[in-house]
């Protein structure tokens, strides 16, 4: 088979797994008590599976078992252990959500299971080599130093994730452009020579789209079920990994495509602009008001989206369509091999525009009675 179908098997077999799985545990769900009830800080109006998150993690598992046997990805698994490593890792990721959906673990226990996540990641070799600075230049990290913004990048990225689960299809939707978008870009740094193919990125990105396309026929409005922490969080570790395997391995510069690598860690970042813009604002928020950040609340983009009118299905599309606007600002230049100057300033224009959207004074009021989120 040729290279383009059997990384289409793949994306087939992370969609197809988690799609079907999902019909298992909507059934599976109720029997476990993993069931989320309405209430004061939640947007559903009835009883709703969770813990979808284990389809993902039986599309991943069997996706990745599929690839070992492509001639594609024969050199990602040869005298490498970094496949391993996600495998470990995300197991361990999935099994903290898992806890949560069933049992709702403390912010400690949740955060000390995410650090174990992420520290077996980077003992069985998958961590950052490289750091590029905006305006700093290229940091060579330390054994020590890699392992720790190993463990931190998964933290923050598998709670950005997390931030966002919070309306029907969103995390899925806007992490399954997300993985689409860096599935792209890793395939121009393979193109240029600049990453090969015993990386493991690419297979991870296009393992991560795969599930997000399978898991979103059962989670878009109205949901079905949900995808839980457990979801939530692999999906967040999968995109860690795969940042850290293609944009922390990075050393020359991609002739042509500056922008990509004036920061090769934040790019996926700003591809995954709506969870941790939405995470920043959820901390301050949080802060400025002295309460736990593991405390829910009401006010976070999609919810503000909600209160001016824009209603559940709209919301969420609307956030959809920034993910992918911000996703084609930062890929264009890689992919046209012009224009590269242009995409700082395209990225603050869509920023400008997301702030013009949800600046306070678009904000309707409530209905008399009852009291502002």
């Amino acid at each position: 088979m040729s290279r383009s179908v059997e990384h289409g098997l793949v994306l087939g077999v992370s969609a197809l797994v988690t799609y079907l799985g999902t019909f298992v545990m909507i059934r599976l769900a109720p029997r476990l008590n993993a069931v989320v009830d309405p209430d004061a800080r939640r947007v559903h109006e009835r009883p709703t599976a969770t813990g979808g998150g284990a389809a993902m993690y039986a599309g991943v598992l069997v996706a990745l078992a599929v690839a070992t046997r492509l001639d594609s990805f024969r050199e990602v698994f040869a005298g490498s252990s970094e496949a391993l490593a996600v495998v470990v890792a995300a197991s361990v990721m999935f099994a903290v959500g898992a806890l949560d959906d069933l049992r709702e673990l403390s912010a400690p226990a949740k955060v000390a299971g995410q650090v174990l996540s992420g520290s077996l990641l980077a003992v069985l070799g998958v961590s950052l080599f490289y750091v590029r600075v905006p305006f700093g230049g290229l940091f060579v990290l330390s054994p020590d130093w890699a392992t720790l913004v190993t463990v931190v990048l998964v933290v923050v990225v598998a709670n950005a994730v997390n931030l966002i689960d919070g309306l029907d299809g969103l995390a899925a939707g806007t992490v399954g452009i997300a993985a689409g978008a860096f599935y792209i870009y890793s395939q121009q740094l393979q193109s240029a020579g600049l990453i090969t193919d015993s990386n493991l990125g690419p297979l991870l990105a296009i393992i991560t789209f795969g599930g997000c396309i399978g898991f979103l026929p059962h989670n878009f409005h109205p949901a079905k079920i949900f995808m839980g922490d457990s979801g939530a969080l692999l999906l967040g570790l999968l995109m860690a990994s795969a940042t850290m395997t293609v944009g922390g391995r990075v050393v020359d510069q991609f002739s042509g495509q500056t922008y990509f690598f004036f920061a090769p860690i934040v790019i996926p970042f700003l591809i995954l602009g709506v969870p941790l813009f939405d995470a920043v604002l959820a901390v301050i928020r949080r802060a400025a008001r002295r309460v736990s950040l593991s405390s829910a609340d009401k006010d976070h983009l999609h919810h503000r989206l909600m209160r001016m009118g824009h209603g559940h299905r709209r919301t969420v599309l609307l956030l959809w369509a920034w993910t992918a606007l911000l996703s084609a600002v930062a890929l264009v230049p890689t992919i046209t091999g012009d224009g590269d100057a242009m995409v700082p300033f395209g990225l603050v224009g869509v920023a400008v525009l997301l702030f013009l959207l949800l600046r306070p004074g678009n904000r309707e009021s409530p209905p008399a009675g009852q009291p502002a989120n």
